[in-house]
């Protein structure tokens, strides 16, 4: 990547498609009664909405690419910082869910690390790592919350009555 409008307009929706899925992972785990997670799910879509602000700071008197979709340049069909859907769960608990985010910012610090290394933009490269280093301390946080949290039961997953949808 090697223009700094681009890669803004990268990060930028790499942070706003993070908390986007946040909130919707809150909903449902708010749906299921799992308010421990779902209140979780909400505060780490608040800090994604934080960093989608400061990006957006660094770009303010710029004309950002309107990029399509299919235009992005992600390693994956979706962002690095959005949490895969098939790997929550309605019973998950808050062990799961840092986890989880934790692994989304491992990813969004690669990301930009990558583009850091890459690029022969002197401005991208410097945002680039600007961004990287605030990833791994989101990294470092998380591992810090993920510290102090219990892992669940083996049998954390069961139900005997799990929920039901017909079509």
């Amino acid at each position: 990547m090697s223009e700094v409008a681009a890669f803004l307009a990268h990060a930028i929706a790499l942070e706003a498609e993070a908390a986007e899925r946040y909130d919707e992972l809150a909903d449902a785990m708010a749906v299921h009664n799992n308010e421990a997670v779902a209140e979780l799910f909400r505060k780490l879509a608040h800090f994604s909405r934080l960093h989608h602000a400061e990006v957006k700071e660094h770009a303010k008197d710029m004309v950002l690419p309107q990029l399509k979709p299919w235009e992005y340049q992600w390693q994956t069909a979706e962002g690095p910082e959005a949490a895969p859907v098939e790997r929550t769960h309605y019973l998950m608990t808050p062990y799961h869910c840092i986890h989880l985010a934790l692994q989304n910012e491992k990813r969004g610090h690669q990301y930009y690390a990558d583009i850091s290394y890459k690029t022969n933009d002197p401005e991208v490269k410097r945002l680039a790592k600007e961004f990287a280093d605030e990833e791994a301390e989101h990294v470092v946080m998380l591992e810090k919350w993920a510290a102090n949290i219990k892992a669940p039961e083996p049998d954390w997953d069961m139900d005997l009555d799990p929920p039901v949808v017909s079509d």
